[in-house]
């Protein structure tokens, strides 16, 4: 099985075929996400966050980013560590007036030049702020700090569309110095986005290819990704992004709400079965185009899915995907593959699922030759 004829000119088992379509390596830079966060970890370990480090927790943790990735990551972090991190964590796009000694100020991005990071790191230094800087050091933003920031920049290039778990990294790393208790267990994360990457690769059918069961989902449908929290619809809108920017599909994305209240009004009725809409039978000039299909996928953390699977069962072309969709593989011998440390935390699994959304943006571009 792969996606339609009418569509597909590489198939999605034809490894070989994916590979040759494949002259941008998006493949190779999807399945990187693990070595950006060793990278980051290899940064925390080698002290470049040290001058930052704390006894006490800031009054407040402010992330700022204008655009992107390094945005969508701020907000994830937010949503995630919130509640538990023992101060304020807000998302801004331009630094608050009260900022001051009392604050760390994270600046995110990847332009050095960009504005209003510059602007931003000008203004965090000259109020006496904790700067930390996500972005190339270089440039404009290293000389507004005059040396009184620390800086992560990327160690592993990257094309934008596959930065976001650098981003991640490098906010649990920045939390973990910056308050005491709080734990970043990075070396696992990057075991664990590694073992996602081999299970989403080219040489893996479809039947064991979370990525490619995605992609295959996808094709010939209109696509609506949803989530449930603040943290599942930033990662839905992540993943809108990079449907359109790698497969150059539009897709949209939205809270489950959304889709439900839609559905009650009649939208995304129709035939319920694939042979009804595909039949052989159908003639568009007699019978006119064939009905709008429409698939949603409602991304979902471990603790959500029982609670969401219960509100949607019942509901045709609504799929609810969550990190630990990975198919068992049995190899020769008869042993089943053992997957990496499972992810537990939410921020593992919304890496995770940003990893298996980014290759199947890349495995839908792909089979288009």
């Amino acid at each position: 099985m792969s996606t339609p004829a009418s569509a597909a000119v590489v198939d999605l088992d034809d490894a070989e075929g994916l590979l040759e379509a494949d002259r941008m390596g998006l493949l190779r830079a999807a399945s990187m996400a693990g070595a950006q966060v060793r990278a980051t970890a290899a940064a925390l370990d080698e002290g470049d966050l040290d001058a930052v480090a704390s006894d006490s927790p800031p009054r407040t943790i402010v992330w700022m980013a204008g655009r992107g990735n390094a945005h969508t990551a701020g907000t994830m972090l937010a949503a995630i560590l919130g509640g538990s991190v023992g101060a304020p964590f807000v998302v801004v796009s331009e630094p608050p007036m009260w900022i001051g000694a009392l604050d760390v100020l994270i600046l995110a991005g990847d332009d050095p030049g960009e504005p209003a990071l510059v602007s931003a790191a000008a203004t965090g230094v000259r109020r006496g702020a904790r700067v930390v800087v996500i972005a190339p050091y270089e440039g404009p933003l290293r000389d507004a700090t005059s040396g009184r920031s620390v800086a992560l920049p990327p160690r592993v290039p990257m094309p934008d569309d596959f930065t976001l778990t650098r981003y991640l990294a490098a906010g649990l790393a920045v939390v973990q110095v910056i308050t005491p208790g709080a734990q970043a267990d990075l070396a696992t994360l990057a075991d664990q986005l590694d073992d996602e990457a081999l299970h989403n690769s080219a040489a893996r059918d479809l039947f064991t290819n979370p990525a490619k069961v995605l992609a295959e989902q996808m094709a010939g449908y209109d696509v609506v990704f949803a989530g449930d929290c603040a943290a599942t619809l930033a990662l839905a809108r992540h993943a809108a992004t990079v449907m359109l920017r790698v497969a150059h599909q539009t897709v949209a994305a939205v809270d489950l709400a959304d889709v439900l209240v839609a559905i009650g009004t009649g939208w995304g009725r129709g035939p319920s079965s694939d042979s009804d809409e595909l039949s052989i039978f159908h003639d568009e000039q007699i019978d006119g185009p064939r009905p709008a299909r429409t698939r949603t996928f409602v991304l979902a953390s471990d603790a959500q899915r029982p609670e969401i699977s219960a509100r949607l069962r019942g509901f045709d072309d609504i799929k609810v995907v969550n990190a630990n969709d990975v198919p068992d593989v049995v190899m020769a011998g008869g042993d089943r593959e053992v997957p990496a440390t499972a992810p537990g935390r939410l921020e593992q699994q919304l890496a995770l699922l940003a990893v298996r959304l980014e290759m199947a943006a890349v495995y839908l571009r792909l089979v288009r030759g």
